[in-house]
């Protein structure tokens, strides 16, 4: 999931990047530094495929959204969800152009082979927590597909789950808002990371992001 439908509010996809490293969401989000590596332009590419416009599907009892703007005016975090399975079900709610009612469920697309994280379930909730707000329902579970292995994972969506994605998000703003980006912590995770080069863990340290960009426009 990327984009973002509000400018005044944070993009839904960062609570993967902040779950995953503080330091590279504040590097994106606020100062707004990006480089790309094989496993970006893969997740763009399958994110343009599952977003490609804003589609309606109909397959029986069921109907599939894709591309679906959400926000959610409590959270103050918006975005564009890959998909969008709406279930025809007697609790539901009413869906425009549509008889009947039926419950929300979100799918997310990943690129790889089935491994759930909790930054994919965060990005998930934060997803139902959207369309809680807008639909005026409860969602229990959404989907997790793997493209590697064309494959999904129902995952359930809590009320603890829920909880701590408010809990994420709050912090985001309180980081954003000091425009605070923290120290480097480094980790197995950096090797996998597209701003390896930008972050320089062994420069940061003593340079901040900033000056040291400044410095090799100069060289």
């Amino acid at each position: 999931m990327e984009g973002n439908v509000d400018e005044d509010y944070l993009m839904l996809s960062g609570i993967q990047h902040f779950d995953f490293c503080k330091r590279q969401w504040a590097l994106i989000h606020i100062e707004q530094q990006w480089e790309e590596n094989v496993r970006t332009v893969e997740g763009q590419y399958l994110h343009k495929k599952a977003d490609d416009s804003f589609v309606r599907e109909k397959r029986g009892g069921k109907l599939i959204v894709r591309g679906m703007p959400v926000k959610s005016q409590e959270l103050r975090i918006s975005g564009i969800c890959d998909v969008v399975e709406f279930i025809q079900d007697n609790e539901g709610v009413a869906i425009h152009g549509e008889e009947g009612t039926y419950l929300p469920h979100p799918v997310e697309y990943k690129r790889g082979k089935p491994k759930i994280s909790d930054a994919d379930v965060l990005q998930l909730a934060a997803q139902a927590l959207c369309l809680e707000e807008m639909l005026l329902c409860r969602i229990d579970h959404g989907y997790l597909f793997y493209n590697e292995i064309k494959h999904r994972t129902e995952v359930q969506l809590t009320e603890e789950i829920k909880a701590k994605v408010k809990k994420v998000v709050g912090e985001m703003y309180d980081y954003y808002e000091r425009r605070y980006t923290p120290k480097v912590k480094t980790g197995p995770f950096c090797q996998s990371c597209s701003l390896q080069s930008i972050c320089m863990p062994q420069i940061m340290h003593k340079r901040s992001v900033r000056s040291y960009v400044e410095g090799k426009i100069r060289e």
